[in-house]
């Protein structure tokens, strides 16, 4: 579903400095995986470049056979937002959008009609643990129950792919092994293939393989 080939970046400036060296990757659909490495290693710059955020100097990015590196800002804003969904260490919650509102972004943005989109945030936000909450704000949510929310908002209009970055770096150990479980049922019930960039050892232990990103490259863990 997901192919990185041979996928390479440098930053130029005063000091050139190279940050991803020929990583290869297959990820099947359903496929749930963890990808570690030291800090400025890279981890957030493969995101970017799964996510068309940033171009790689060389290399391939091929989501369900679509080469994004050949296509345009617009194709790929458009890819993202059909095909895509993305949970952050920071949430990334609306404060102002109740979490109906905040849930249902993305089928607004997919002009998903709004019976439909009604229907699906709910089902979501239950599946989430979250059923009867959708007038709630944000500011009256843990921050577990808010990282809930934006796993539902990322899954809500069932992409193909979901990027995960860090997103239990903000959560108390409980609130952390909780919002993993919930992460990888969600994934695995959807049929969707999942990137973890952590830290954490426990939660890299949770995904169906771990991957270490090095200067090398990007292997299984040992």
């Amino acid at each position: 579903m997901l192919v990185l080939d041979k996928l390479s970046k440098t930053y130029a400036g005063a000091r050139s400095r190279s940050v991803l060296r020929d990583v290869d990757l297959v990820l099947a659909s359903g496929e749930y995986i963890a990808v570690m490495g030291e800090s400025g290693i890279g981890k957030s710059t493969l995101l970017n470049l799964i996510a068309g955020l940033d171009r790689p100097d060389t290399g391939s990015v091929r989501l369900d056979g679509i080469d994004l590196t050949g296509l345009d800002d617009d194709a790929l804003t458009l890819l993202r937002r059909e095909r895509m969904g993305f949970v952050f260490q920071a949430f990334h919650i609306l404060p102002y959008l109740s979490l109906a509102q905040n849930v249902a972004l993305p089928l607004i943005l997919n002009r998903v009609a709004e019976h439909e989109a009604a229907q699906r945030t709910q089902a979501m936000l239950a599946a989430v643990g979250l059923a009867g909450r959708e007038a709630s704000m944000p500011r009256e949510l843990s921050g577990g129950e808010l990282q809930r929310v934006a796993i539902a908002r990322a899954l809500v209009h069932s992409p193909k792919l979901l990027l995960a970055d860090e997103p239990t770096g903000n959560l108390d150990p409980e609130s952390a092994a909780q919002v993993l479980a919930l992460l990888r049922a969600q994934v695995k019930t959807r049929n969707a293939a999942c990137i973890l960039v952590t830290h954490s050892q426990a939660a890299a232990a949770t995904a169906d393989r771990i991957m270490i990103l090095t200067a090398q490259g990007l292997r299984v863990a040992d």
